[in-house]
């Protein structure tokens, strides 16, 4: 699991390898699900509202992908609260990373850059990968 905090928001990620077969982004691309966890560990309700993705393949190409929410939501956290989803990332290379930043605002509509945790997408050991 990869984790880092900023602003008081704990954003932690877990990554899995999706077989083929297991997805739809086509036989050519390689292709991880990826489970993000943001829990508001400080005083303020905090709302998300863009996230900043930088992916980068195998070979070092960089893709940048921003947007509003995260699947299709903009969730609002009171202090103690988390929210988690599930997303995914096709790629042409069996190795690659993904970085980047939420923006969240405070209740007084103050921006909070919170940073997302570099984490890698690899091909698991071929005796533990799910057919």
């Amino acid at each position: 699991m990869y984790s880092h905090t900023s602003h008081g928001i704990t954003i932690s990620v877990e990554v899995e390898y999706l077989a083929p077969g297991l997805h739809d982004y086509g036989p050519d691309q390689f292709a991880w699900a990826y489970h993000i966890t943001m829990r508001n560990s400080s005083d303020e309700v905090v709302q998300l509202k863009t996230r900043h993705w930088t992916i980068t393949d195998g070979f070092g190409r960089a893709h940048k992908v921003n947007g509003e929410g995260v699947v299709g939501q903009k969730p609002r956290l009171q202090p103690g609260q988390k929210y988690t989803y599930t997303s995914g990332c096709p790629l042409p290379t069996p190795s690659g990373s993904m970085s980047g930043y939420y923006v969240f605002v405070r209740e007084d509509g103050a921006p909070l850059k919170v940073i997302i945790p570099t984490f890698s997408l690899d091909l698991p050991d071929p005796g533990r990968v799910l057919n």
